[in-house]
């Protein structure tokens, strides 16, 4: 019963043993690949610029260092995005980031609704995070804020009554 015992010890020891020893590896493997990040993107202002798109709102977002006031076309984002959903949506890229409160965020949007402009602005967010700070990138594309999501409204056909839905059949 002993031996059982010594030996499962041992088996635990040897697993977290290795463990560390496969963490190591990787860590050293990180270092000797050695990337190279892109320069960062920052004009005159210290701001960085980017587009952020979703089905037909565009946002154009300028982010700068500061204490995470957000503003969109003039507007406070509580005044312009009144759902708590659309303030949410807008706050997960620096969420991810790690920088909540760290930058202000001027933008304009239009087209589409509201949640279409809200993802724009998150879209746009996420692309001036990478712009300003490179390293950024991966976090913030393990979570999908950088894929523009491409689908939009399908368009009416002809000899149909919406998209695909064709007219009500009538027998006489």
């Amino acid at each position: 019963m002993s031996d059982e015992a010594t030996s499962l010890e041992d088996l635990k020891n040897l697993t977290t043993g290795a463990a560390a020893e496969a963490g190591s590896e990787v860590i050293e493997a990180a270092d000797v690949l050695d990337v190279e990040l892109p320069e960062p993107k920052i004009d005159e202002h210290g701001r960085s610029y980017a587009t952020g798109k979703r089905k037909n709102a565009v946002a154009r977002v300028w982010i700068k260092p500061g204490n995470g006031k957000v503003t969109i076309n003039g507007r406070p984002q509580e005044e312009y995005f009144v759902r708590p959903v659309l303030r949410m949506i807008i706050g997960q890229a620096f969420g991810v980031a790690d920088r909540v409160g760290q930058f202000d965020v001027v933008c304009t949007a239009k087209g589409g609704g509201l949640s279409g402009q809200a993802e724009a602005v998150r879209h746009g967010i996420s692309k001036a995070l990478t712009y300003y700070e490179p390293a950024l990138r991966r976090p913030l594309k393990a979570a999908g804020f950088l894929t523009r999501d491409s689908r939009v409204v399908e368009r009416k056909k002809y000899g149909r009554a919406k998209a695909r839905r064709s007219f009500q059949f009538s027998k006489r």
